[in-house]
């Protein structure tokens, strides 16, 4: 009787578990930190809703003020950018001589267009814009002049003292002054608005500052555990980061809220007034890449200011060796 055969050899590809690599260990800590976090602070309704409300109206004021700002300057648009210099001619300039006229100053180089209206189209430009029709036609002869739209294309202030003694001209209607005001008053609204911004921001840093400290002193001992048994500062430091950056974005979120619901509430009213002036001016609210940048200014303000209040506790309770 022959000896039984041996078993045959199963063979397989399978490999038994090696350690992670130190990358999946950061992500997994990571992962952790993003999602405890988010946890703790959903686990503190009130806390957090305060904290992130104070934030956002910090933010909603300056970004208000500014798109505030933003309408005002698209409202003044069309003046700043025409720059437009009105010439009215002497009323026995006669048809050629003022297309003449139009023509030589065309062909300046300090001159970008030159439009010409004559006594005919002012009149009925008049009659449209007066609503004085009767009395219009009641006129025996048209006493308005000839009239260029001068828009230059260099010194404006220049030009209008130049057009104002050529001999045909009796009048140049140039509101340099007025311009010029009104761009100061639009440069101090805009460095008003920085200057809000960057002391709501700080506010806003020392709000999320205080909270997150708070939180330290609740886990006091837990982080002493964690620092004598050789816990990095990084280790120790990330969930409180990631719960700064939690604040941010709320409160990000709710100040464009904010924003957008002010922005309906001023709208109807808003319409009402333009339209009654004849205007179809519409306020302009934050497109989607603005308000992106919102987002990540908010979220980067709440981790600053995490990473500022943990660092300082870690350097006074870092363990030292005597």
């Amino acid at each position: 009787m022959s000896a039984p055969a041996p078993a045959p050899r199963i063979q397989t590809n399978q490999a038994a578990p090696g350690p992670r690599s130190g990358l999946g260990i950061w992500l997994d800590q990571h992962l952790y930190s993003f999602v405890s976090s988010l946890g703790r602070a959903l686990r503190r309704p009130w806390s957090t809703a305060l904290t992130i409300g104070v934030m956002a109206v910090a933010f909603a004021l300056p970004l208000g003020l500014w798109l505030a700002l933003v309408n005002v300057q698209h409202l003044t648009g069309t003046v700043q950018a025409s720059r437009q210099i009105d010439v009215f001619l002497k009323t026995d300039t006669s048809a050629a001589r003022a297309q003449a006229l139009a023509a030589r100053l065309r062909g300046r180089g300090d001159v970008a267009s030159v439009q010409l209206r004559t006594p005919e189209q002012g009149l009925a430009e008049f009659r449209k814009l007066s609503g004085l029709e009767a009395a219009i036609d009641a006129l025996e002869d048209n006493p308005l002049p000839a009239r260029l739209i001068v828009i230059p294309s260099g010194d404006d202030a220049a030009l209008a003292a130049e057009l104002q003694q050529l001999p045909e001209v009796d009048l140049v209607q140039h509101d340099a002054l007025w311009r010029q005001r009104l761009d100061s008053w639009l440069r101090f609204g805009t460095r008003l608005v920085w200057v809000l911004a960057a002391l709501f921001g700080l506010g806003a840093l020392l709000v999320v500052g205080n909270t997150v400290r708070l939180d330290i002193q609740s886990r006091r001992e837990e982080i002493g555990v964690l620092q004598l048994l050789g816990a990095t500062d990084g280790f120790i430091r990330r969930p409180f980061i990631y719960l700064g950056a939690w604040y941010g974005l709320g409160a990000g979120v709710l100040a464009l809220a904010l924003v957008l619901g002010a922005g309906f509430a001023l709208r109807a009213p808003l319409d009402a007034l333009a339209r009654s002036y004849g205007s179809r001016f519409a306020l302009d609210g934050l497109d989607p890449v603005r308000a992106g940048l919102v987002l990540v200014a908010a979220l980067l303000i709440g981790w600053l200011g995490a990473w500022w209040v943990t660092g300082h506790f870690l350097r006074q309770t870092r363990p030292t060796d005597t």
